[in-house]
C-alpha cells in the first residue's frame, strides 16, 4: 500500500493531566490564546474555533512532577494557518516576556518553542506550502536551522495578540519512547502509518497522505524508559482520528494479530503503544 491509498489518519485532541487546572487554564488562555469550551471543577476542553477541542486537561488527585525519563510527551504541537498568525504569537509570547525554549526553521515548517507550567513541551507553527517540500524518494527533508525572528515579527506588524486564530489545529504530536524498533512495527504495521524521515537510532517521524509528520518519536532522553505512573503529571492519552468504521475495524484487528493491547471503555476503543501510551482510536 502507497502514501496515497492509506487512509489520512491524524491526531486531533491531546490530553493532559495537570497539577492545577486554574493554573494551566490561565497559562493556555492568556498565554497561548485558546478558548474554555467546556469546564468542571477537575476537567477542562480548550478550544480555538469554539467547536473542536484540541487539548483536555484533568486535574487528578495527588499528582506528581513528571519525569523526562518517562516514556509520554515530547511536545504537542498548534498549526497555525499563515506566517503573519506566527508572527503575531511570537510578538506576544516576547511582550509578555513568557520564557521560551527555543525556535527552529525546519524547511517544511518555521516552529516557536516552550512549555506549559508542568513541563508539557508546547511547539506553536506553520507550515510552508507543500508544493515546496523536498523529498528524497520517501523521505522527506527536515531540518533545524536559525529561525527567521525579524521576518516574522516584521509580518506581525503592530496587529493585537487577540488568541490563536479560529484555523489553528493539531498540527502533530512528538512522543519520547522506550525503543525506536518496537515503536516502528507499532504505529506503521499496526496503526496504519508511514516513516517519513528517520535520524539515526534515536528519531523517526512518520506520517500519512505524505505529511511531513503526524508523529514524531524519540529516545533522545527516554531510551529504555518505563511509563509515566498513572499519578504523573504529562500526557494521559491523544486521539488518532480515522475516516470510517471500516477503517477503524482494520486497525483494531491488526493490533489484536499483533498482541497490542485494545480495550473498550464506555464505548471508546483505546490501544497502548510499546512504551505504554495511551491512544484513542476515534472515527471523524
Amino acid at each position: 500500500m502507497n502514501f496515497h491509498e492509506k487512509p489520512q489518519v491524524y491526531a486531533p485532541t491531546v490530553g493532559l493531566k495537570v497539577a492545577s487546572l486554574e493554573r494551566s487554564l490561565a497559562f493556555y488562555q492568556e498565554v497561548i490564546g485558546l478558548k474554555v469550551l467546556e469546564h468542571s471543577t477537575t476537567t477542562a476542553s480548550l478550544t480555538a474555533d469554539g467547536v473542536n477541542v484540541l487539548i483536555k486537561l484533568d486535574q487528578p488527585d495527588n499528582l506528581t512532577p513528571r519525569d523526562e525519563r518517562n516514556t509520554g510527551l515530547y511536545h504537542l504541537a498548534l498549526l497555525v494557518p499563515t506566517r503573519k498568525d506566527l508572527g503575531i504569537v511570537l510578538r506576544h509570547l516576547i511582550e509578555t516576556r513568557n520564557p521560551l525554549q527555543g525556535g527552529s526553521d525546519h524547511l517544511v515548517s518555521e516552529a516557536i518553542y516552550l512549555a506549559d507550567p508542568d513541563m508539557n513541551g508546547i511547539e506553536i507553527y506553520v507550515d510552508r506550502p507543500s508544493e515546496n517540500w523536498q523529498w528524497h524518494n520517501e523521505y522527506v527533508v527536515m531540518d533545524s536551522k536559525r529561525l527567521d525572528v525579524e521576518g516574522l515579527l516584521a509580518l506581525a506588524e503592530n496587529e493585537s495578540f487577540t488568541g490563536l486564530p479560529k484555523g489553528t489545529i493539531m498540527g502533530h504530536i512528538h512522543l519520547q519512547v522506550s525503543d525506536l524498533a518496537s515503536t516502528e512495527k507499532f504505529y506503521c504495521e499496526g496503526l496504519g502509518f508511514d516513516v517519513v524521515t528517520k535520524y539515526g537510532a534515536q528519531a523517526l517521524f512518520i506520517s500519512t497522505g505524505r505529511y511531513h509528520h503526524h508523529i514524531g518519536l524519540n529516545t533522545w532522553h527516554s531510551a529504555g524508559g518505563s511509563a509515566a505512573s498513572e499519578s504523573s503529571a504529562g500526557l494521559k492519552n491523544f486521539t488518532l482520528l480515522y475516516p470510517s468504521e471500516e477503517e477503524k475495524l482494520k486497525i483494531v484487528n491488526r493490533l489484536k494479530d499483533m498482541g497490542a493491547t485494545v480495550f473498550v471503555e464506555d464505548g471508546t476503543t483505546f490501544t497502548k503503544d510499546p512504551s505504554g501510551i495511551t491512544i484513542q482510536l476515534l472515527v471523524g
